[in-house]
């Protein structure tokens, strides 16, 4: 009995855990239906983010399908130099080169939202602060002493930690904005969200697909149920 006590308190607290960090998060509403918005997070990423991060999972002609954007348009987000239409979205770092600067390569984001989940990857790329102890003078409150600089400075700007005593051990429980960057927060909020929304897109690109399909499979279904019923009770009439 006190075994099954102590193992319903363990549940207890680590789901209490679980809910406090996900509470934690802030939270972004993902559209991947939203090919505009989609669209714009490619381009945020292909600025931004292909210099270091992959996505070997899609292909640019996948993107082109999809998206309805044509090859000529693609070249002004995220298809640069002379990468082929067909070939996957690969990042001109090698992993070697990764490893040199950064320490550490740089992963491929390919399924960074089905892994992390999308508000993970949200609150992560708004969590960056100043911090001259770090090799390129920023840390993240979400995931601590990451290798990854702050890619979007000069659209977010400059932002300080936030410390406080938790359990007599000082803690950055958030930051505050210290230097405006490009974008205002609204801005740069629906800038992040493009990105999320593109690399939800990225790590699902079937869901286009399987999502309008599946109205009619339930619409099919339904529809064989009623037949089967009426089937059965003309095969049962005489019984009844």
């Amino acid at each position: 009995m006190k075994k099954l006590i102590a193992a319903w308190l363990c549940l207890f607290i680590w789901g209490s855990t679980v809910a406090a960090s996900e509470q934690s998060l802030d939270h972004v509403s993902v559209d991947v239906f939203d090919e505009l918005s989609v669209i714009r997070g490619a381009a945020y990423f292909g600025d931004y983010c292909l210099g270091c991060h992959g996505l070997k999972q899609i292909r640019y002609s996948r993107l082109v399908k999809d998206l309805k954007v044509n090859e000529a348009k693609l070249k002004k987000t995220i298809l640069f130099g002379d990468i082929k239409i067909h070939e996957s979205i690969k990042s001109s770092m090698t992993p070697e080169l990764g490893e040199t600067v950064f320490g550490v390569a740089p992963p491929d984001l390919s399924l960074v939202v089905r892994s992390r989940g999308s508000d993970w990857v949200f609150t992560y790329l708004k969590s960056f602060y100043v911090d001259a102890k770090r090799p390129y003078g920023v840390n993240n409150v979400l995931l601590p002493n990451v290798a990854m600089p702050n890619v979007l400075w000069e659209l977010q700007g400059s932002q300080r930690p936030l410390v406080e005593s938790v359990h007599g051990e000082d803690q950055v429980v958030g930051v505050q904005l210290i230097e405006k960057g490009s974008l205002s927060e609204r801005q740069f909020d629906s800038a992040l969200t493009d990105i999320v929304n593109f690399l939800a897109y990225v790590s699902e690109p079937s869901k286009l697909q399987r999502v309008p399909l599946g109205k009619y499979v339930i619409g099919f279904l339904l529809l064989l149920t009623y037949i089967l019923y009426k089937l059965k009770k003309e095969y049962w009439k005489d019984i009844d």
